[in-house]
This record gives C-alpha cells, sequence and structure tokens, in this order.
C-alpha cells in the first residue's frame, strides 16, 4: 500500500511485534507517519525490527514476557514511561500451542500458556493501560482473531478456544468504552504468511498466502482518529490491495 501519512503524530503500541503479524503491520504504520512502540521478548530481535521501520529514530521498543502475570505489568509500565497517551493499542501477541492434537490429549500446561497468551494477556494490557487510552486521540484498541474464533475445528485446542474469547472481549470492552469513545474492534487475518501459519499448515505453499504488509491495510483503517466504528470482527483478506484512505 502506498505512504500516506494518514496515522502522524499517533502513537501505536503493538505487542507480539518483533516478527510476523505485528512486524508487518508495524512496517506499514511507520511509513504512514505512525510513531510505533514495537514489543517483544527479545532485545536483540526488536533492535533489528526496530532498524527495519521507516524512520527508526521515531520509534521505540519495549521488551517483556506477558505470558506471565507480572509481565503484563511490566509492559504497561515500561509504556507509561514513554508516553502519557495512547492512540492505538494492537494485541498482535499469540501462540499456536501443539498443533493438531486433541483436546482428549491436549497437555494442560500448554493449554494454560496458550490462554494467557492470547487472552488473558490482551486483558491485562488493556486493563493496564486504560488511562493512557483516555488521554489518547481518539483511540483504537485492535485484537487480532482468527477464523478459528468463529467456528471450532479440531485439532485447534487451546487456540481455537482462545479466539472464541477474544471476539467476547472485543464485544465487552467495545460496549463498555463506547461511552468514552474508546473503539474497540478485532481483526481476522486470514491465512497470511507467516511462521505460525506455516507450523499450522505445514504443507502449504507460503507463497499463496499475502504477506502481513499486504493484510495491514484494515489496521490502518481502524487506527486512524476518524473511523467511527467500534464492536466489529472485521475480515483482513476483504482489504487486501484497498486503499485505506478512503
Amino acid at each position: 500500500m502506498m505512504s500516506t501519512g494518514i496515522l502522524s503524530d499517533r502513537i501505536c503500541l503493538i505487542t507480539g511485534s518483533s516478527r510476523g503479524i505485528g512486524l508487518g503491520v508495524a512496517r506499514v504504520f511507520a511509513e504512514n507517519g505512525a510513531s510505533v512502540i514495537l514489543h517483544g521478548r527479545d532485545e536483540n530481535v526488536l533492535r533489528r525490527s526496530l532498524a527495519e521501520l521507516s524512520e527508526p529514530k521515531q520509534h521505540s521498543y519495549i521488551t517483556a514476557d506477558i505470558n506471565t502475570p507480572e509481565g503484563t505489568g511490566v509492559l504497561a509500565a515500561a509504556f507509561l514511561r514513554l508516553h502519557e497517551k495512547l492512540d492505538v493499542l494492537i494485541h498482535s501477541a499469540g501462540i499456536l500451542g501443539p498443533p493438531m492434537i486433541p483436546l482428549a490429549e491436549y497437555p494442560a500446561e500448554s493449554w494454560k500458556d496458550v490462554l494467557h497468551l492470547n487472552l488473558t494477556a490482551p486483558f491485562l494490557v488493556t486493563q493496564a493501560l486504560l488511562p493512557a487510552l483516555r488521554k489518547g486521540d481518539y483511540p483504537s484498541v485492535i485484537f487480532v482473531s482468527s477464523g478459528v474464533g468463529y467456528q471450532g475445528r479440531a485439532g485447534w485446542g487451546a487456540y481455537s478456544v482462545s479466539k472464541f474469547g477474544v471476539e467476547g472481549l472485543n464485544q465487552v470492552w467495545a460496549d463498555e468504552l463506547a461511552a468514552e469513545s474508546i473503539r474497540v474492534n478485532a481483526v481476522n487475518p486470514g491465512g497470511t504468511r507467516t511462521q505460525m501459519r506455516a507450523a499450522g499448515y505445514p504443507q502449504e505453499d507460503p507463497l499463496t498466502l499475502p504477506t502481513p504488509e499486504e493484510i495491514a491495510p484494515v489496521f490502518v483503517w481502524l487506527a486512524r482518529a476518524d473511523t467511527a466504528v467500534t464492536g466489529q470482527s472485521l475480515e483482513a483478506r476483504d482489504w487486501v490491495g484497498r486503499d485505506p484512505a478512503i
């Protein structure tokens, strides 16, 4: 997509953005003028990812393991040391868990880890950053959902259950924050050329899938200050090739 500057001066925190969909969206946001805060667990990877952004000196990163209750607090505290306000919060951090294992055999520890990172962490991070969102310019919260969050599929275990939870979390936050003009929406990326997708579909040709940058237009549109939509779940594939400035 073309660079438009439509996100100029918007402060955007993207969890799980050292790689995959989060990093692809971060690249597009930076190209369109946003001030991006990357997040991940590995500082070396984050440094390399930061260098990939347009005008890297305008952006920053936070290292925190949000797969622990303490880590969500570390992330929120680190952000608040950098900025007083938050305009856009994107929950991109997530894990697939063990692929293609039936629930009858699903490991309890894996269940706990997937549910925490994919569902509990976004709840806790949003809660902790509400004061900064309330100071933002028509702020936007975006959850990353999945097609298996609408229709459960055998073998998708805790990942599918967590994404059903994300859909509910999206709707409850949207309803509770509507009076404060904080928009909350979810995006289903669909099949995207990422390491997580390759793990779930090892026989699939990745070249048949859009890149994270190609599915970014819907995120840009939801991040704009003038998009009056909340409580919705949108399909990123419907936006491939579209101009989010329109």
